[in-house]
């Protein structure tokens, strides 16, 4: 763990918000439960972070409002996490409008590979907050000890190594119910991984996002500012329903021009590059196993890899792709 341990918690700063308090609470009417309920009792953070999640499990909105919780802090004041929660519900409402998160026995009914995503996501979340409200026990994962390091010092860079550590935490852990989706559903958790991890490079790689625009890269990427949802959220990606009931080659050409042309121009061309740095990033070597020569392959064949490949490319792609280079 680089540059933390876990004794930093109890030096964090008063003024953020983030005091070593209980017997404060978060009080906001539209979230359906309290970041703090329970931390008086005898358990764990990561006890009390899984009875959160499992309060909200068939709550989409619940889960979307456990998640903004988590930006308020422990005592409800954290001014300087709160700007961060954009990017983090820009990434969740567009999951929450295609059902993904819908309960399993709804019409349509969610998936369960895309909620059990989210629940790890949160699960940290709520799992890190806890620990610095003083809750007993020790981070359980590499990804919760981020979340604790972005707390004590809130920066773009350590936003994005907490989050997609989550994120990439979860997808490896369930690639089992990955397979049971659908081909393009699968297409597109690809397409969403490596919208997250370029995001992140944009932020700490910037050269390697962007090439000799790498002096915009920070801007577009830092999750506090408008922009970084161009990345996260697959609004103007993904189809507005689940399931995906078309083949892949539909949707992708149904992509709205703007997405393919982030996705084959700038994106793809570097993915390889992005993936191995991402898993030093985030000291994930496991990462690796999800790319093959510049091509995805989570719960993807690599042998057909040929979707991630362009054969029309029109030529302000091909300006795009030459112009942001990696140098």
């Amino acid at each position: 763990m680089r540059g933390f341990a876990s004794a930093a918690v109890s030096q964090l700063p008063v003024s953020d918000g983030f005091e070593l308090a209980l017997t404060r609470r978060v009080a906001r009417a539209d979230a359906p439960v309290s970041l703090l309920d329970g931390m008086t009792e005898k358990g764990s953070a990561l006890a009390l972070a899984r009875a959160q999640v499992a309060a909200v499990r068939d709550d989409p909105r619940g889960r979307l409002g456990l998640v903004t919780r988590t930006y308020h802090g422990p005592t409800g004041r954290a001014p300087r996490h709160l700007p961060f929660r954009r990017a983090a519900l820009s990434f969740m409402r567009w999951q929450e409008r295609r059902g993904v998160l819908n309960p399993l026995d709804a019409s349509p009914p969610g998936s369960v590979w895309w909620r059990a995503v989210n629940e790890r996501l949160l699960r940290d979340g709520c799992e890190s907050v806890a620990l610095v409200g003083g809750m007993a026990g020790e981070p359980s994962s590499q990804a919760v000890r981020l979340w604790l390091e972005f707390i004590a010092r809130p920066t773009a860079r350590n936003w994005y190594r907490a989050h997609n550590a989550s994120i990439v935490g979860a997808y490896l852990e369930h690639r089992a119910l990955a397979e049971a989706e659908s081909p393009p559903e699968r297409f597109f958790m690809n397409v969403a991984l490596g919208r997250v991890l370029y995001a992140h490079a944009l932020v700490g790689a910037p050269r390697l996002a962007l090439g000799r625009f790498a002096p915009l890269a920070r801007v577009l990427g830092d999750p506090r500012l408008g922009m970084a949802g161009a990345f996260l959220s697959l609004r103007r990606v993904l189809p507005n329903r689940y399931p995906l009931l078309e083949d892949v080659e539909t949707y992708i050409a149904a992509e709205q021009r703007l997405g393919r042309l982030l996705d084959y121009a700038v994106i793809l061309p570097r993915m390889q590059q992005v993936y191995e740095w991402s898993a030093e990033e985030l000291d994930e070597p496991r990462l690796l196993e999800l790319a093959r020569d510049g091509s995805p392959t989570y719960a993807w064949p690599f042998e057909e890899r040929h979707v991630w490949r362009s054969l029309h490319m029109p030529l302000v792609g091909r300006v795009l792709e030459r112009a942001t280079r990696p140098r």
